[in-house]
């Protein structure tokens, strides 16, 4: 399991995506359909259906006929399946999502096959070929060793002072090799229209700061302290003086991790990444690390101000170049470089990194296969690349066309679900309908393909491709400060299982892996296309109205268009929602409510805006039963096979500490059991689990 970076990157962090897995656990599309888009590549690819996993639609034979909807609604839809179907060996979470994944996978796997064996390749085939026949060659990979890191080992072993350390840090950086804080652009939250430079922290080896901090975490902590030496000690460190040097980067990292922002703060006030400063006062606040002189390592044109998130951070970054022995520095870059490189190295690098991150943290059972491992590389480092390839094959225009449609339908519902509201004045309503008038959706790939002309890659080495990735694409974002946004840019590939918000350019994307059972099915009835693609166009919309998207305007700017009154209601109105899924639990642990906020809010906000919208595609339409259920039970049955998902116990625990989401058998019945209408369409009695009434009831958009 290729560790996921710490490095916070601004895009992600503000932009608020639909299930928000790691990219070992991301999903992907189907393999039929013509070609939309035309690539930088003439060869034409087939592929063999027949290779595909199946779809996991909904069933009616799926229900449990022992159990009442209205008390047990997630067994009753869910419980059968996940009792049948256990995590497969190399995943730490199975259900719609990552069945998704497993058949974009194999598309992507076919497809790669083909192009590295493409004859004179160029462009983009040149580049995806290379990294997957440099990733598929495991016995140069095992004979080159660490070789590949030398240069950088005995670069570090050379620091013996903070000014060397400092330059060290600089040079990394520009070669996109960071380890201590993210770097890059992104709007700039006064002036969305133009890009500006952030600063985040990093640092980190583990998920969270709370893994330093809280005694309840510490047996992870004293693994991963073993894991730190055991990777030492395979970069060539004696085995004693390994084990006392990963104790020292654990008391490093913990020192970083106390001055550190966690995931529930980071996720809860997007307002923590906006701290504009000048070049003079950011190198007043680190008088230990020049940023004038960091600007000038990155070729970046000193600008007038730049965002350095998280201030008190960088400033124990700065005192600990002061005060830290330069060993332990040693140590700590060591470490984090042959440990960030492992998936690229000898097998007993990727064992090693496998058996911590994947087994011990999350609770993988078994390594995934290096094929499946190679194709992750490729997604991470020329991912848009290989979508140009994907969607040739895998995307559908009549997908993308009936997509357009139900996003019209759900936008006309979500404007009447504002007018409607009765907590909020006219005058914060007229400024939400005019943010809901720009929303700008994105649907399947890129207008414009992103230009990858610069990566220069080989057959020669796996490391040595991902690391000249690795830097383009740092100087590729580098390049944006300064200038106007590119608002034709994607955060997503077109072969990701996701869809997401950006509320910098009010923006919703659903990239066309999405587009495929149990979220969309041009052969299924309305019911369930509601039910499933329908309320995620409605959860993206409703994130431009949740907690944090709502502080920015219809520009994308970070302003504040509410009246006192309307922001005191709506912090009532949340408030419940967060007392809600607190009292929710796993294995008798709850749920943070307050870090799942955001995206409690999206589900209640876009189901009951796809319900609306459904009614409406449906008026005049007889209700025929299908398999015995009216449609709109069939619609909440496919809003709730959409989250059929079981956890490891391990990955269950990193998830509640660090994921904005809540647990998915929780989303499954947290939104529907506060809508009157799924009460009316199972006859549920009020006070039952799934038919919330009174104080207890959560109605916000």
């Amino acid at each position: 399991m290729t560790r996921t970076p710490k490095i916070v990157l601004l895009t992600l962090a503000v932009s608020a995506a639909l299930v928000g897995c790691g990219k070992n656990e991301t999903p992907a599309k189907d393999a039929t359909a013509s070609t939309p888009a035309a690539a930088d590549a003439a060869t034409t690819y087939k592929l063999d259906e027949s290779k595909l996993p199946a779809y996991n639609a909904f069933q009616a034979s799926d229900l449990d006929s022992n159990l009442d909807a209205c008390t047990a609604f997630g067994d009753y839809v869910n419980g059968k399946w996940l009792a049948a179907n256990e995590i497969p060996g190399d995943r730490t979470s199975w259900g719609a999502f990552t069945i998704l994944d497993e058949r974009s996978v194999a598309v992507q796997h076919q497809l790669a096959e083909q192009v590295a064996q493409v004859k004179n390749p160029a462009g983009i085939e040149k580049i995806v070929g290379d990294l997957w026949a440099t990733g598929m060659d495991e016995a140069k990979v095992n004979a080159q060793g660490i070789e590949p890191l030398k240069a950088d080992l005995a670069a570090i072993d050379g620091l013996q002072d903070k000014a060397a350390i400092a330059n060290y840090l600089r040079t990394s950086a520009a070669k996109g090799e960071n380890v201590l804080f993210g770097f890059g652009a992104e709007a700039d939250f006064k002036n969305s229209a133009v890009n500006m430079a952030y600063a985040s922290q990093g640092g980190l080896g583990l998920p969270d700061k709370t893994f330093y901090t809280d005694a309840s975490k510490a047996d992870k902590l004293k693994a991963y302290q073993a894991h730190v030496a055991k990777v030492l000690e395979l970069s060539g460190v004696a085995a004693a003086d390994a084990a006392k040097q990963a104790e020292e980067v654990v008391k490093f990292e913990t020192r970083l991790a106390k001055a550190s922002k966690s995931s529930v703060e980071l996720s809860r006030d997007v307002s923590l990444y906006y701290h504009p400063v000048s070049l003079a006062e950011a190198d007043a606040l680190t008088p230990n690390f020049s940023w004038t002189e960091f600007f000038k390592s990155q070729n970046v044109a000193a600008p007038e101000k730049f965002s350095l998130a998280i201030p008190a951070f960088h400033q124990e970054v700065s005192k600990a170049l002061g005060d830290t022995d330069p060993s332990v520095w040693r140590a700590y870059l060591r470490f984090h470089t042959v440990d960030g490189a492992s998936p690229y190295l000898a097998d007993a690098f990727v064992q090693e990194n496998y058996e911590f991150y994947g087994k011990t943290l999350n609770g993988q059972k078994e390594q995934k296969p290096r094929w499946k491992r190679v194709l992750g590389t490729i997604e991470s480092d020329a991912g848009e690349a290989f979508g140009q390839l994907y969607v040739k094959v895998a995307f559908s225009p009549e997908a993308k066309a009936k997509m357009e449609e139900l996003v019209k339908n759900l936008a006309a519902s979500l404007k009447e679900r504002i007018q409607g509201l009765s907590w909020m004045s006219e005058e914060t309503k007229a400024k939400a309908i005019a943010k809901w008038e720009t929303f700008t959706p994105k649907i399947g790939y890129p207008d414009k393909w992103r230009d990858w002309s610069g990566l220069q890659t080989n057959r020669d080495s796996y490391l040595g491709n991902v690391r000249a990735a690795t830097a383009f694409n740092y100087q590729y974002n580098l390049a944006k400060i300064g200038k106007p946004v590119d608002k034709t840019e994607w955060g997503m590939t077109p072969q990701t299982v996701n869809a997401y918000y950006n509320p910098l350019q009010n923006e919703i994307v659903f990239p066309a892996a999405i587009l495929q059972p149990p979220f969309f099915d041009a052969k299924a009835d309305d019911a369930l296309n509601y039910g499933g693609i329908g309320a995620v166009i409605g959860h993206e919309m409703t994130h431009g109205y949740d907690d944090q998207g709502s502080r920015f305007g219809p520009t994308g700017n970070f302003e504040n268009w509410w009246t006192e009154a309307d922001s005191k209601n709506f912090a009532g109105l949340t408030g419940k929602l967060v007392k809600q899924f607190d009292q929710y639990k796993v294995d008798g642990q709850a749920v943070n409510g307050h870090l799942t906020l955001g995206e409690n809010i999206a589900d209640l906000g876009g189901l009951a805006t796809a319900y609306d919208a459904l009614q409406k595609a449906s008026a005049g339409k007889e209700d025929a039963k299908i398999d015995g259920f009216t449609r709109d039970q069939r619609f909440f049955f496919n809003w709730a096979t959409v989250w059929r998902t079981k956890y490891t116990p391990e990955n269950a625990k990193v998830r509640l500490a660090t994921d904005p989401h809540a647990p998915a058998q929780f989303r499954a019945v947290g939104a529907p059991s506060n809508l009157p209408t799924f009460t009316a369409a199972f006859q549920c009695k009020p006070g039952t689990p799934m038919s919330r009434t009174g104080d207890s009831q959560v109605v916000i958009w």
